[in-house]
């Protein structure tokens, strides 16, 4: 066997069997490796590895590898509401870990360009994004979510007086990021239906959207008005969320309805569209919120009942599938 076809077995194992077989002329090796679902941290070891095992080779002068990536088309589904202050934030960083817990290789984007919290609520506001060739790299959460919101671009409380395009500019740098080997894109819409809302859904086109709401009739108007939006640029509804459903005292467990009961349930049926389940107004939830610290990473208490939301969002993307 010569060195080189020494090095041909090796490479099998030292890529896992993403390398072709190597070519040597004139001093150059030259392969192919497919980089599919590696991060650029493990693409840029593997090229190492294999450019220092080529050198090695007698006649070796230069190594020389085209990466390939033959991977699944990155789907977006958009967390939407009608109006700010109904709790999209924290569901869209809920359904994201929850998802993940389910196996899903999912990553996070915070689309609310003028008031960004994801960094807040997934417990990142000290990472910084790289960039490699014009493309950001998301940052990792502390539950091994990849993630990319304005607040991990911009100081802390700083105002960005942005006009429609320049948000919009700046959103599509965070969707068309180096995602890796995600597969699927949580987006944590702006409220609203405004212009950056109507860009993004039209150029990036989510396969379907979660719309949130609380009880009351006011948020459900706005509601309302975000599924328009979405049944205008065809976009599937997957399912509406009503958010902050009742509270339970701590003191002495009596539960009580301070934004109404049931209406955003009621609104579904009336729409023909599924109902995903309901989160209670907690203090434990808005507590660890702020802390960065998702309730969704818990098997049980309110863990479970973002489960059993992401479950279905899951099941309907499952049914997709393809489509």
């Amino acid at each position: 066997m010569t060195q080189l076809e020494d090095f041909a077995a090796r490479l099998k194992t030292l890529t896992d069997g993403r390398a072709s077989a190597p070519r040597l002329k004139d001093g150059v090796m030259s392969l192919a490796l497919d980089v599919a679902g590696l991060s650029p941290e493990q693409r840029d070891a593997v090229a190492a590895a294999i450019r220092e095992g080529g050198l090695a080779v007698p006649g070796v002068d230069d190594v020389r590898i085209a990466m390939t990536a033959e991977r699944k088309p990155l789907r977006i589904v958009a967390v939407a509401s009608g109006k700010g202050g109904v709790g999209k934030s924290t569901l869209s960083a809920n359904l994201a870990v929850a998802l993940r817990r389910l196996g899903v290789k999912v990553g996070l984007v915070d689309a609310d360009i003028y008031g960004p919290s994801q960094a807040r609520l997934m417990a990142s506001e000290d990472r910084k994004p790289q960039a490699r060739d014009k493309q950001l790299i998301p940052v990792q959460s502390p539950l091994g979510i990849p993630m990319l919101s304005m607040g991990h671009l911009v100081e802390p409380g700083k105002a960005l007086a942005w006009r429609g395009p320049m948000a919009g500019n700046a959103l599509a740098q965070l969707i068309e990021a180096d995602w890796g080997d995600v597969e699927l894109l949580i987006v944590d819409m702006p409220p609203g239906t405004g212009d950056v809302q109507l860009s993004m859904v039209q150029k990036h086109k989510p396969v379907g959207a979660v719309i949130v709401s609380t009880p009351q009739d006011l948020a459900l108007i706005d509601a309302v008005r975000a599924v328009s939006l979405f049944e205008q640029t065809q976009v599937p509804i997957i399912g509406l969320v009503e958010n902050m459903a009742g509270y339970a005292c701590p003191h002495c467990g009596e539960m009580s309805d301070p934004f109404g009961q049931g209406g955003a349930e009621a609104a579904a049926g009336e729409m023909g569209m599924p109902f995903l389940g309901r989160i209670p107004l907690a203090i434990d939830i808005r507590r660890r919120s702020d802390a960065g610290d998702p309730p969704a990473a818990d098997a049980d208490g309110y863990g479970a009942t973002f489960r059993a939301i992401a479950e279905k969002v899951a099941a309907w993307l499952e049914g997709r599938a393809g489509s």
